[in-house]
Order: structure tokens, then C-alpha cells, then sequence
């Protein structure tokens, strides 16, 4: 006889009883079970100060990465030299940048081991990065950083940035963070007045950039690098440099202790 008490049996082998859900084979079961993403970056790092000139390109950014509030680490450098033809700076989370620094150096080990007589471009790996950057985003699991790829190709410098949506685009200059505020207008300002300006003139404009920044931005710190690459002298990467301070004016500001 039956009994309306009871669980009737399941329609199917395995399958959902009657008011419940099926349980899919080989899939996670339950909320403890689920996968868990980044939500938010934890050791960040702030502006990266980028400008492309006559024949060549300079990225900066100093080497605190910040736990939050807190200066944490002092020496995190955020500029490397990709190969002789492309260097890259990179803002955000700075265990992220880790891992992708990880894997374009094991792209680049591949290309060595192919030894066809061919080098990794710099818009070749703006490009690649643009679909890393977009597709970690599509699985909700995005690298939270800011890209910046500089480098020459075909003798003209190039320029471009891919942030953690994969969003991508090329300029003469490109800010990062908090810079994208405040170094922008100023390397604006100076690129208009002289659009075909050289080495020398785009570093001093990079240095005072990073001056500002230091003195504007809570999460910087007055040690940085920079890393240049130009067509006639190769690429290096020079620091850690010392922002020149100068505080004689802070009595004037409002809210100065």
C-alpha cells in the first residue's frame, strides 16, 4: 500500500525528487563548494607615467605596493624589459602583475626556442594581452591590472594600454591610476607644445611627473624606475631614481600639519 508520507522514488536514475534540484555529475554542490574569485586586488600599486617621443618610448613607476592602506613593500619594481624590442609597466594588483610577467617570460622562452630568427613585437604582445586580459574578465576572474606596452617596430616607437577589462588603445600618452588624473594634462600640455620632443626633453617631463604624483598621491613613494627603449640606443632600465622634493611651500597649503 502506499504511503503519501514518504518521498516518492526519483523519476530517473539519480535524478531530483519531487521540490528539490538535480545534481548534476562531476560539478560543484553547495555554496562552500563553489569557486571563489578575486573579488578585489590586495597588494596594489599606483600610477604608471608613460610618453612616446621622437624615437622612442619611456615608461615609469616608483616601487611601493600598498596592503590596503599601508605602505607594505618597498621594492616592487613594476617595469621590465620584455626583449630588445619591448618594454612594460604594469599598475594594479601586484601578485597579478606577478603572474602575468610569469607567463610572457615563458612566451618569450618559447620564441627563443623556436629559433626561426624572429622577435616578439611589441603589438604583437598588446594584442595577445588584450585577449589574456578579456578572456580572464569573461570567466568573472579579471587580472586586476593596468597594462602598458611600449616598444619599436618597423623604426617607429609604439605605445598602447589593455586594462583588466581588455579594453586596448595606443597613444602618446598614456597614465595609469591616479595619473591618469593628474600627470595627463601636464604631458599633454608639454606634448602640444612640442609634439617631436626628444630623449632628454621626455625624460625630464617624465621625472616631473613622478614628482607630482609624489607629492599628490597618498599610495606613491619618491623611489621609482624607468624603463626606456629608443631606436638608435636600445632599451635599458635605470633606477631605483629619487624624486626631488621640495617642500618649502607645504605652510602655504590649507590643512598642513
Amino acid at each position: 500500500m502506499f504511503d503519501p508520507t514518504s518521498n516518492p522514488p526519483p523519476f530517473w536514475q539519480n535524478g531530483p525528487a519531487p521540490g528539490a534540484f538535480y545534481n548534476f555529475p562531476n560539478t560543484k554542490s553547495g555554496p562552500s563548494d563553489e569557486f571563489q574569485h578575486s573579488q578585489a586586488p590586495i597588494t596594489t600599486a599606483t600610477s604608471i607615467v608613460a610618453i612616446k617621443y621622437a624615437t622612442g618610448v619611456i615608461i615609469a613607476g616608483d616601487l611601493l605596493g600598498s596592503y590596503g592602506s599601508l605602505a607594505r613593500y618597498r621594492n616592487c619594481p613594476r617595469v621590465l624589459q620584455v626583449n630588445e624590442n619591448i618594454i612594460l609597466g604594469a599598475g594594479g594588483d601586484y601578485g597579478d602583475f606577478q603572474y602575468i610577467k610569469n607567463f610572457i617570460e615563458q612566451k618569450i622562452v618559447q620564441e627563443e626556442c623556436l629559433d626561426d630568427g624572429f622577435k616578439l613585437k611589441p603589438k604583437s604582445l598588446y594584442c595577445w594581452l588584450t585577449r589574456v586580459m578579456y578572456s580572464c574578465r569573461s570567466k568573472f576572474d579579471p587580472l586586476w591590472n593596468n597594462l602598458v606596452i611600449g616598444g619599436i617596430q618597423d623604426g617607429e616607437p609604439f605605445l598602447g594600454t589593455v586594462d583588466k577589462l581588455g579594453t586596448a588603445f595606443t597613444d602618446k600618452i598614456i597614465c595609469t591610476g591616479y595619473g591618469a588624473h593628474i600627470a595627463v594634462p601636464l604631458l599633454r600640455e608639454a606634448m602640444e607644445k612640442n609634439p617631436n620632443m626628444s630623449k632628454d626633453e621626455a625624460k625630464a617631463l617624465v621625472e616631473k611627473s613622478m614628482e607630482v604624483l609624489f607629492y599628490r598621491d597618498a599610495r606613491s613613494f619618491p623611489k621609482y624606475q624607468v624603463a626606456i627603449i629608443d631606436q638608435n640606443e636600445g632599451s635599458v632600465i635605470e633606477g631605483p631614481l629619487v624624486v626631488k622634493q621640495n617642500w618649502s611651500l607645504a605652510h602655504m597649503i590649507s590643512g598642513y600639519n
